[in-house]
């Protein structure tokens, strides 16, 4: 690959429209790690990439984000607990491909600030 060349990524926003609120959801209720918080914007660690939660600079930047997936071990169980956190899911967790030996499994589900998100896990067959 050319340096030139996108290969990497290294951060995702994510829109807010309470700062507070949202940090307490993705640190409290879906157990991301939390980085720093400065001014309208928070950063927290999702295995290397960070994911910023911020406020719309301008107003041709307030519209939904693209849908992140966060890939899991135990899709069942994260659902279940997240489920008990009072997590919004949209879909239970349900089989979406089947790929030969393994399943792709999904549940999407709402955060504090209405943007959709979804689990995602490898399940052997």
């Amino acid at each position: 690959m050319s340096e030139n060349s996108l290969t990497q990524i290294g951060q995702i926003s994510v829109n807010a429209a309470d700062i507070e609120r949202a940090v307490a959801f993705y640190r409290d209720t879906l157990g991301m790690k939390f980085l720093f918080q400065a001014s309208q914007m928070a950063f927290f660690d999702c295995g290397g990439i960070r994911l910023m939660l911020s406020l719309p600079e301008k107003p041709e930047f307030n519209h939904p984000g693209s849908v992140i997936y966060y890939k899991v071990e135990n899709i069942k169980k994260v659902y279940e607990v997240f489920l008990e956190r009072g997590v919004a899911f949209i879909s239970e967790s349900h089989v979406v491909a089947s790929m030969g030996r393994v399943d792709i499994w999904m549940a999407f589900f709402r955060d504090s600030e209405g943007n959709t998100l979804a689990l995602t896990s490898e399940v052997s067959k």
